[in-house]
């Protein structure tokens, strides 16, 4: 069987640099944001070397530069099914369920990306999808114009799914399929000033949720935001000031940790983009439309389910010790009650893998007999005291996925008016039958490659 020319990594690399290029052009001040975390960074490996010599063993460090994580919202099950079909054409899977409508925000999301150590190494671009619930607008008049508008677009160009589905099969295209693949899957995510409706149901929708006009309103689910990757989210935050970007007053996620866990993420407050209407006697009207925004992450060690209890019961501890803090309102209250609580959770890579709170990535090291080895094979103790005498590394398992309170807080800190509050349902049977299938388990991925990893340590395994 002959290979495609490009494969499914490749193609999944040329589509993120090619939608950063579209990004960048789009929003100038992500530019900024891209050049002040690629500074932090620079300045965080300088000074620590053994940070340095830990990501250039695992393959981190080439990773880093280009990781971005970007999100789009979709108005209908059909254009969700679109996006599984597209993705799929570049190596992408969706990953877990995330239900933000508990938290006020008319959405239900997965997140596409890739699965594998391999294909994670090669390109660790995710794309977090939202499903508008139309079921958060109350009139039903409303909500029926909504849904009709939605379904009236195409919001993808020619054939792009065909190439996208033959990508899938074949595991890659030629060279210029390839390039149409792309090109076609950025005409789908490309902002358009010109808007669906009128003004008037435009200020509609947007007074039921901000997020329902954003959905609803254009011809297509332009790129939301583009998210950089950082080593020190603390540095970047308090640098944006000096940058002419005001960041959020909270870092969503834990806090400042020895050793980071999860996932911490702050952002800008989005950009007013002028938009287009056009009136039912056909006069065009000029207006603005406020949602895209710039976010920076830092991503720390994917926890186990025992590890991911402990952290949503001390993070839901969080706001009543707020509320009694000393340090004085807002964020520096929130900041301190985040600290206090979370002095609870253990802070040193040891201790997170022996009581099994986190998910670890083993590899063979040159040091002793080779004897130890041999361990891997009998019992977790056997592990241990490979680990110890230094035969074996254990390095945390990158957080590739979100944090469902971590997105709200985003998104609401990126809206303006008021938040229309979903109703929680069990929604995620119908979200999976729009896609066409099941949303991947995060835990059992984390899961597969920490045993993965184990099994490679072996005597006689090959390296992955």
């Amino acid at each position: 069987m002959t290979l495609p020319a490009i494969d499914l990594d490749t193609l999944r690399t040329r589509f993120a640099r090619a939608l950063s290029d579209m990004y960048r052009a789009e929003v100038p001040a992500y530019g900024e944001l891209v050049a002040l975390v690629e500074t932090v960074n620079g300045g965080v490996l300088e000074h620590d070397p053994a940070l340095r010599a830990r990501l250039s063993a695992t393959g981190g460090l080439e990773r880093l530069s280009q990781e971005r994580h970007g999100a789009i919202r979709v108005g209908s099950p059909a254009e969700l099914h679109g996006m599984r079909r597209l993705f799929a054409g570049f190596g992408m899977k969706p990953v877990d369920y995330y239900d933000l409508g508990v938290a006020g925000i008319p959405v239900h999301s997965t997140a596409f990306r890739a699965v594998s150590d391999a294909a994670l190494a090669a390109s660790p671009f995710r794309v977090f999808t939202s499903l508008l619930r139309t079921d958060a607008i109350a009139d039903t008049a409303l909500r029926e114009t909504a849904e009709r508008t939605v379904q009236r677009r195409s919001i993808f160009q020619g054939r792009t799914l065909g190439l996208a589905e033959r990508a899938a099969s074949d595991a890659g295209l030629g060279e210029s399929e390839a390039d149409e693949l792309v090109d076609g899957a950025l005409e789908t995510f490309r902002w358009h000033t010109e808007a669906t409706v009128s003004a008037g149901l435009y200020a509609e929708l947007a007074a039921r949720h901000p997020l329902i006009a954003d959905v609803v309103s254009f011809k297509g689910p332009h790129i939301n935001h583009l998210t950089p990757r950082t080593l020190d989210i603390d540095a970047v935050q308090a640098r944006m000031p000096l940058h002419g970007i005001r960041p959020k007053a909270v870092i969503e996620g834990p806090p400042r940790r020895a050793c980071p866990i999860l996932l911490r993420q702050t952002s800008f407050r989005a950009i007013e983009e002028p938009i287009d209407f056009t009136a039912a006697d056909g006069r065009r009207e000029t207006g603005a439309h406020t949602a895209r925004f710039g976010e920076v992450e830092q991503r720390g060690a994917a926890l186990t389910p025992k590890g991911r209890a402990l952290y949503d019961r001390l993070l839901g501890e969080v706001p009543e010790r707020a509320n009694g803090s000393t340090a004085g309102p807002g964020a520096h209250a929130h900041d301190a009650a985040l600290n206090e609580v979370f002095a609870a959770f253990p802070d040193d890579p040891d201790t997170l893998r022996r009581e099994k709170l986190a998910y670890f990535r083993y590899r063979r090291t040159d040091a002793g007999s080779g004897v130890a080895r041999t361990a891997t094979d009998r019992t977790a103790a056997d592990l241990d005291r490979a680990v110890e005498s230094g035969e074996i590394v254990a390095e945390p398992i990158v957080y590739e996925d979100f944090l469902p309170i971590s997105a709200a807080g985003i998104f609401r800190s990126n809206l303006t008016g008021g938040v229309a509050r979903a109703e929680p349902a069990a929604a995620r049977t119908d979200f999976e039958a729009a896609l066409g299938c099941g949303v991947a388990n995060g835990f059992a991925l984390y899961e597969r490659l920490e045993r993965e990893s184990v099994a490679h340590c072996r005597p006689g395994a090959s390296d992955p």
